[in-house]
């Protein structure tokens, strides 16, 4: 089911769909390719929105940068210096964080209106990035299908290919709060991930993949979120065809549940400290499944270059449940 949800200053329309499943309910923008809603039942079989957003489009215009819900790249996370080489040529980006690229530029795929059908169970989202969009090389034919599976489940699958090499990394940035509101530092994390990539001032990796043995970084058996992160971990499990469970979000308080599981090799974990308004400091925790941050320029860390006859994908699944 789709609707009108806005319309832009240059009169585009924006576009709302509505998915429904096994209790969950998921609805859509073709702005942003942004979840706007999730509503999911509680320990007691009470529904309620368990992601942040905002109830229309200008709400969205006005408040950009916490990147609510929104599909976000070409490049998700940071990139040091808005540049990087590929095959010996240098690549002058768009810096949206001081001198750092973060999350594709000033104009990303989260500020871009997506084409949109029904698929089956779902909705796919597709538009073409021109080469050069926000100095990236290559023109990027990019497509993101949501669904939900019979449990409930929402599926958001990614596939991409180029006409040249360009790095590719496609995330969705949802915030979930299983409580419905309120402060999100209560809940528990379960994270598969033995490291994680500590980072500079700027939040830019140092290349080192340090062990979170003894540390607050340490979330193998389930802790609080608490506050002070913006960082991401190496999932034990590295890339993988299929999605494997990596994360698990609990909620005391209403018992909901949320899994994650994902075929890319690492997670940023964003307690949101720094959300802005209307929303309070860490209303909501973001669980970014992605490549590690910079990878453009740590020949180290796992690849993210696409080249012309690949097809990037991409899939992570998030599951509501309650217990």
């Amino acid at each position: 089911m789709s609707e009108l949800f806005g319309t832009l200053s240059d009169r585009t329309p924006v576009h709302r769909w509505t998915l429904e499943r096994a209790g969950v309910r998921v609805r859509v923008l073709s702005y942003g390719g942004i979840v706007q809603s999730v509503e999911a039942p509680d320990r007691e079989g009470v529904t309620g929105h368990v992601v942040l957003g905002f109830p229309d489009l200008d709400g969205y215009l006005a408040h950009p940068e916490p990147y609510l819900g929104a599909l976000v790249g070409r490049y998700a996370n940071r990139i040091a210096g808005a540049r990087f080489t590929l095959d010996g040529r240098t690549y002058a980006l768009a810096p949206n964080e001081g001198p750092n690229l973060l999350h594709g530029g000033a104009r990303g795929f989260d500020k871009r209106v997506w084409d949109v059908e029904p698929v089956e169970h779902g909705v796919r989202l597709s538009r073409v990035s021109p080469h050069g969009e926000e100095g990236f090389p290559g023109r990027l034919e990019v497509t993101a299908t949501y669904t939900l599976d019979a449990s409930g489940a929402l599926h958001l699958a990614y596939e991409a290919v180029t006409d040249a090499p360009t790095p590719v990394n496609l995330t969705n940035h949802s915030y979930f709060n299983l409580s419905g509101g309120g402060h999100a530092g209560g809940h528990e994390l379960r994270l598969a991930a033995s490291r994680y990539t500590p980072v500079d001032a700027a939040a830019i990796p140092t290349g080192e993949l340090a062990d979170v043995t003894g540390t607050r970084f340490d979330f193998r058996t389930p802790r609080k979120t608490g506050s002070g992160y913006d960082h991401n971990f190496v999932l034990d499990k590295g890339v993988t065809d299929r999605p494997v469970e990596v994360a698990e979000l609990f909620d005391p308080a209403s018992g909901r549940v949320l899994t994650v599981a994902t075929t890319e090799p690492g997670l940023q974990l964003y307690t949101a400290d720094h959300l802005g308004e209307p929303f309070a400091p860490n209303e909501g925790v973001a669980l970014e499944t992605q490549h590690f941050p910079d990878s453009p320029n740590r020949p180290e860390f796992p690849g993210t270059v696409l080249r012309p006859g690949e097809v990037y994908r991409s899939e992570t699944v998030y599951g509501f449940g309650a217990r």
